[in-house]
């Protein structure tokens, strides 16, 4: 459903950033409040809990820390089914008794004496624990019990970006209707060299495999792996996953400002002039907040009309000029013929002058309230 007005900013100089200080006290409090929240919990429990770690006292080191994103427009037009990645300077999965499947382009033979190779590492070979191309997957994976145990069996699914596209088709609803297993893209292509800082294009060949490195295609597959993924969706709420309640506050914060600069500049049109608050949350938690905007929406001198000569201008795109009219513009002016019988004009109506003063009012009252919001929440964060 296309909008009818679209957000053409003029500027797109950053109006703020992320502050490492604020997100480093968010991050200690909300990992507070998550212990203490858990301890009060289990002292209040009747039963005691068998299957937990004895190491993980309060219960908490896997529960996903999350960065949710508010924006005032939508930050896409469309859902999209294939994750975006953004590299972590803290990994989120390094365990090594997560099971990787790796879907690949055509032939399967080649990939896999890849993943066998002495240069490949030993430790990740181990979970990379199946390899299989497009043709084989089409093959043996077409009813719904098969995927279903595809979907069970492996834990990561990572998937050639040269088919990536191609997935949703031949895995279904089993993959897709959630975004906990959908293959997350990784190039695994042959590298184009550059000459004189251009690429050279790509040629064909039957007889070679397009097919990058094992050393290549190791690094491609531990950096998809402990990525933080991005689900796009049209909605001005969007939630990633940037760490674990069993981390330090030190490595949630960095992962924090990587990921909300990163979200920002990559994926939210309108960059920082779009964004409305970030906040950081655990599953059962209240958000707290991290950066908060002082305008809840943009201003009407920021917005143009799609299909205006202004908008046009912006994208750079030529005013839609047709052949009929460039002939007519060119020949020379003839005088106008004389009309039979001039019919007198109707003044126009004049319709009463709109007063603004109102909602001006009303725009500087949420304003100042949005203010004295973010000094209680400082001032909470502090305490």
């Amino acid at each position: 459903m296309t909008s009818s007005r679209a957000v053409t900013l003029r500027s797109e100089t950053a109006v703020s950033l992320v502050d490492p200080d604020q997100t480093l006290k968010a991050s200690k409090a909300l990992l507070a409040h998550m212990k203490k929240a858990s301890k009060e919990k289990a002292a209040n429990s009747e039963k005691k809990n068998l299957l937990a770690d004895p190491d993980d006292e309060e219960g908490i080191q896997e529960l996903p820390i999350w960065l949710t994103l508010t924006t005032k427009r939508h930050i896409t037009d469309s859902r999209s089914l294939k994750p975006s990645k953004i590299v972590l300077p803290n990994p989120l999965n390094t365990d090594s008794e997560t099971t990787i499947c790796l879907l690949t382009a055509e032939p399967q033979r080649a990939y896999k004496n890849l993943v066998a190779s002495d240069e490949f590492p030993e430790q990740l070979r181990k979970r990379v624990t199946r390899v299989i191309d497009i043709a084989k997957l089409k093959a043996k994976f077409k009813s719904y019990e098969s995927q279903r145990k595809l979907f069970a069996e492996h834990d990561v699914f990572l998937g050639d970006s040269r088919i990536i596209n191609r997935l949703p088709g031949v895995l279904g609803k089993t993959f897709y209707k959630t975004t906990a297993k959908r293959p997350i893209p990784v190039e695994i292509q042959a590298r184009v060299p550059k000459i004189d800082g251009k690429r050279v294009k790509r040629t064909k060949n039957a007889e070679t495999v397009n097919a990058c490195t094992s050393v290549q295609l190791a690094g491609e597959i531990e950096r998809a792996v402990g990525a933080a993924l991005v689900n796009l969706s049209p909605t001005v709420n969007t939630a990633i996953r940037v760490g674990l309640a069993g981390w330090t506050a030190e490595q949630i914060a960095q992962n924090v400002d990587v990921v909300a600069k990163a979200l920002v500049e990559k994926f939210v049109p309108g960059k920082w002039k779009n964004v409305k608050s970030i906040y950081i949350k655990g599953p059962e938690t209240i958000a707290l907040p991290v950066w908060l905007t002082d305008e809840l929406w943009l201003e009407q001198k920021d917005i143009v009309a799609d299909e205006s000569e202004e908008a046009k201008a912006i994208r750079g795109e030529k005013a839609n000029i047709g052949k009929k009219r460039k002939s007519l513009e060119a020949q020379p002016e003839e005088a106008e013929p004389v009309a039979k019988k001039a019919k007198k004009a109707k003044a126009p109506k004049q319709l009463p002058e709109s007063d603004d003063t109102k909602l001006d009012k009303e725009i500087a009252d949420r304003k100042a309230a949005l203010k004295k919001q973010k000094k209680a929440a400082k001032k909470a964060l502090e305490v």
